[in-house]
């Protein structure tokens, strides 16, 4: 793929992904079941581990002060819980609950079922090229964490082919 390429399908990677999750955002919030979309992203953050206050703020791009608004709001649902490790309060460890576990699981049933309705439609050769084109997408940005991710674009040389 040369620069140009590479350019016009980063670009419409940056215009799709954003229709798809208003589309995904407009239906949780229509279904009450979700009440902001961030928290979504946070409950998913949350499924694999504890992070560290600060971490859920770099992941999500955000300052601290709202990223501790955010987890109050989820906090005062029941979702998630913080935790001093070791007594030491500077570090605030968030971590999901099973009331929190059984939201993100809730909402992620409701959001497949919509995709899944506007995804119908399409035809066989369609959702074939759609299905290749998310397995593309899951391998490039899987196999490199975003630390990696900025190492590979310094480094052009050292790249690997994600379409083998």
């Amino acid at each position: 793929m040369t620069r140009s390429q590479a350019r016009e399908t980063a670009r419409e990677i940056l215009e799709i992904i954003p229709l798809v999750m208003r589309t995904v955002s407009a239906e949780l919030r229509a279904a009450g079941d979700m009440p902001a979309p961030a928290h979504f992203v946070l409950l998913s953050l949350l499924s694999i581990g504890p992070r560290k206050q600060t971490d859920l703020a770099s992941a999500q791009g955000v300052s601290l002060p709202t990223i501790s608004n955010s987890i109050s709001a989820m906090e005062e649902r029941g979702w998630v819980r913080r935790a001093a490790p070791d007594g030491d309060r500077r570090v605030a460890m968030i971590e999901l609950t099973a009331t929190g576990r059984a939201a993100l699981e809730r909402v992620s049933r409701s959001a497949e079922g919509h995709l899944s309705e506007v995804l119908a439609p399409l035809d066989v050769p369609a959702r074939r090229r759609l299905r290749g084109g998310l397995g593309v997408l899951r391998k490039v940005f899987a196999a490199s964490p975003a630390g990696a991710a900025r190492k590979a674009h310094r480094t052009p040389a050292r790249r690997r082919s994600y379409l083998s």
